[in-house]
């Protein structure tokens, strides 16, 4: 239920672009589905172009709504808000989702019996009920960049050996201790929030969830998901290009390396990086010439081609 910020327990923060549709379902399931809770909801528009803010506004009065002039990327919108939080904790919802039942109500819950988890997550499906993995991560290491860029992890999903970063095999369907948590659907207490200062506002759209979590397991917090607190999440509705999402990946990808790995492994992990790319632009030039298929072949060598730019990082 929705309460004054004064009053509630959580604030929901929804950071939105040119995701229209999507994010007034998001709103829409959040109200029907969260549970016995008190949440303050707030809408972070980053200046979209597709009438998303007006949309809000007119759907769902009672929700705060910040209209921005200017897109300022997922990792500084939460900022800005949870700067101005009152509640003891926050809620980070992505605007491709569908809230399941009772699902902000028992992840609260969760959170409360597990203090030393710090940042807690759920279990996400896709739209027909499938097991969506991407919810939680194990971090980046050098034998799991170098299953990537090779091929292994794609050829054995299922293994946690060869998938190591997707923790392949396991179903999401118990609960555990993960190195990362997704922001879409990402709860911890805002005192935390504030002790880490905040997303790393560099990080402007992916792996900033991946830093916070990593940087609260230095300060002896190990991150949980249950699959008691469900949601459908889309991934991705707001890239619509292959090349534009994995540059931005990749990129984020290098200042994960360059922040939290051993400065004598960085060189290695940005070569694992080129090498991850190079191959599949290799293999889908070779598809493309077999078969025909040539739009993947264009993304991948669009995103050969930035190799310089995301391997810099942010």
């Amino acid at each position: 239920m929705l309460a004054p910020p004064e009053t509630a327990e959580v604030t929901v923060i929804i950071v939105s672009w040119n995701t229209r549709e999507l994010t007034l379902k998001a709103i829409e399931t959040l109200l029907q589905n969260a549970g016995d809770v008190a949440m303050h909801v707030v809408v972070w528009d980053n200046a979209s172009a597709d009438g998303s803010a007006q949309a809000i506004a007119e759907a769902f009065p009672e929700v705060e709504l910040i209209a921005h002039d200017d897109n300022i990327g997922f990792a500084e919108a939460n900022n800005r808000v949870a700067a101005r939080a009152k509640t003891e904790w926050l809620l980070l919802l992505n605007p491709d989702t569908e809230t399941h039942h009772k699902a902000v109500e028992n992840l609260l819950s969760f959170a409360k019996a597990n203090p030393k988890a710090g940042i807690v997550g759920g279990r996400t499906v896709f739209p027909d009920g499938s097991l969506n993995p991407a919810s939680c991560w194990k971090k980046s290491s050098p034998w799991s960049l170098f299953c990537s860029a090779f091929g292994l992890s794609r050829a054995f999903p299922n293994s946690p050996f060869l998938n190591p970063e997707a923790m392949g095999g396991w179903n999401r369907d118990s609960v555990r201790e993960v190195d990362i948590v997704v922001g879409c659907f990402f709860l911890l207490k805002r005192e935390l929030w504030n002790e880490l200062g905040g997303f790393d506002s560099k990080y402007f759209m992916y792996g900033e969830e991946a830093d916070m979590c990593l940087r609260a397991a230095q300060l002896g917090y190990s991150p949980m998901v249950t699959p008691d607190a469900q949601i459908m999440h889309l991934v991705g509705a707001s890239t619509k290009l292959r090349s534009e999402k994995q540059i931005k990946l990749m990129r984020a990808k290098t200042s994960l390396i360059e922040d939290h790995w051993p400065a004598s492994l960085v060189p290695l992990g940005r070569f694992l990086m080129w090498c991850w790319i190079a191959n599949r632009k290799l293999a889908s030039s070779l598809k493309a010439m077999i078969f025909g298929k040539t739009q993947a072949a264009e993304e991948w060598n669009k995103i050969w081609k930035a190799r310089t730019d995301w391997l810099k990082g942010y």
